[in-house]
Parts: C-alpha cells; sequence; structure tokens
C-alpha cells in the first residue's frame, strides 16, 4: 500500500462519506442513507409527452396533460430527476447555500439518466453577476459540468447571460414570477446556439417562469429546441 493510499484511508476515517440528506455516514461519496434514498420520489414515465409532468396512470404514448394542450410550452420538455421534497430541499440548499459543492455531482449522476440522447450543448441558468460574486457560484453550473463529465456532452457556462438583475422569486405568484423575469436573459453570442439541442440545466424548477425565460432567449437566437433538465421539480400531484 502506498503513502497515498494510507492518506486516503486516513482522511476517510477522519471525514467519512455523508448523505447529502441527512448527515448520517455512509458507505460512499454521493450516496444517501436508506432512509433518505426511500424518500425520494422520482420522477419518470408515465408522463407528460410535452412538459413531462408525471401522470398516476399511463395514458398512453403521446397523451399530453391540460395545460400542454390549452397552451403547448416553447421548451421540449422539464425532465427532473426527483420531485421537490424534504430531501431534495435539503440537498438543492445545501449545495446552494451551504457551500457543499459536491452535491453538485450527487445531483448530476441522479439527473443523468434523463439526459437526452440527442444533446448538443449543457446551458446552465446564469446568475446575474453581482449574485455571482456575492455567491462565489453558480450551482446550476457546477450541475452542468458534473453532467459534461459523465455524459461526454459539451456544456458552456456563458452562452446565457443574466441581463437584468432580478429579485428573488420566493413567494411570488406566476405572473409576478413572469413579469419579473422578462427580458431578464439574453445569448451571449447567437453563433453558440444556432441549430443545436440546447439542454438547460438547474437545480430547482418550481413555476417555470425562469426556464421559459431562458428558452425565449435560446429559441431567439437559433437554438433548434430546448429540453430542461434539473434535480428537482415542485409537483403538488401526478395527474390522473
Amino acid at each position: 500500500m502506498g503513502v497515498r493510499d494510507v492518506l486516503g484511508d486516513m482522511l476517510a476515517l477522519a471525514l467519512p462519506p455523508r448523505c447529502p440528506g441527512c448527515g448520517a455516514v455512509v458507505r460512499g461519496d454521493h450516496r444517501f442513507c436508506a432512509d433518505c434514498w426511500g424518500s425520494l420520489d422520482f420522477i419518470g414515465p408515465p408522463w407528460c409527452a410535452t412538459c413531462n409532468a408525471p401522470f398516476a396512470i399511463d395514458r398512453g404514448e403521446g397523451a399530453q396533460c391540460a395545460s400542454c394542450l390549452e397552451t403547448p410550452p416553447r421548451h421540449a420538455g422539464v425532465r427532473a430527476a426527483v420531485a421537490y421534497g424534504p430531501v431534495a430541499r435539503t440537498l438543492a440548499l445545501r449545495l446552494k447555500y451551504g457551500g457543499r459543492l459536491a452535491f453538485a455531482t450527487t445531483a448530476a449522476q441522479l439527473m443523468a439518466r434523463h439526459m437526452p440522447p440527442d444533446a448538443d450543448l449543457l446551458v446552465p441558468v446564469p446568475l446575474h453577476r453581482w449574485r455571482l460574486w456575492g455567491r462565489g457560484f453558480n450551482q446550476a453550473a457546477l450541475i452542468a459540468a458534473a453532467l459534461s463529465r459523465s455524459s461526454g456532452v459539451a456544456h458552456d457556462p456563458l452562452a446565457l447571460r443574466r441581463a437584468k438583475r432580478t429579485p428573488a422569486l420566493r413567494g411570488m405568484n406566476p405572473s409576478q414570477r413572469r413579469a419579473a423575469v422578462r427580458a431578464a436573459f439574453a445569448v451571449a453570442a447567437p453563433g453558440r446556439l444556432k441549430g443545436r439541442h440546447v439542454v438547460l440545466v438547474d437545480d430547482v424548477h418550481t413555476s417555470g417562469a425562469t426556464a421559459d425565460a431562458c428558452t425565449r432567449a435560446s429559441l431567439k437566437a437559433g437554438a433548434a429546441k430546448v429540453t430542461v433538465l434539473c434535480w428537482a421539480r415542485v409537483v403538488t400531484e401526478a395527474l390522473d
């Protein structure tokens, strides 16, 4: 056993891997304890063929939810690893505000199964420069980088920029959120997205106002289509 192995074992004893949800000691990095793993609500088919909102029952291939039938979204779906809940929320908050940057890889590992097979470019939802300066990092960009390493799909953290500073959307109703992010995003160089299937990466998808604004800017710049891929999605209940 070499010196590096010995040091690695000593570090593992001193700082053992811990569950991203509750902090309990676990057997390996990026693993959840049994209780937290069991409480995660993984999202997958059956779901709306357009927006990927989960269905309670299988409606058949190509079935759409009422919202998409009434007003089809600009994006090509919102794919999320899990539904937003206590454990998903804890991971997102510890990544964003607790500085647990390794949790970006934890999230990316569970998001990877929803990566579109024809994806061309991973683009994170950008932060305004002042918020980036204050936080020191963009959690969506960290997740996109981790997804890029595991999938081989290129990522461009500078493709989109936040053209104006927006207030925190927490507590706003859907119409207020849409108004707050209207014209908030721009494409740094249209040629970066032209003709490409862009995968817009974020940590949490709530009302969709931010994703819609980013999608609008990307399509205007010539992107062929935009799929949203995130760690957690707010789901009130599975659609009947």
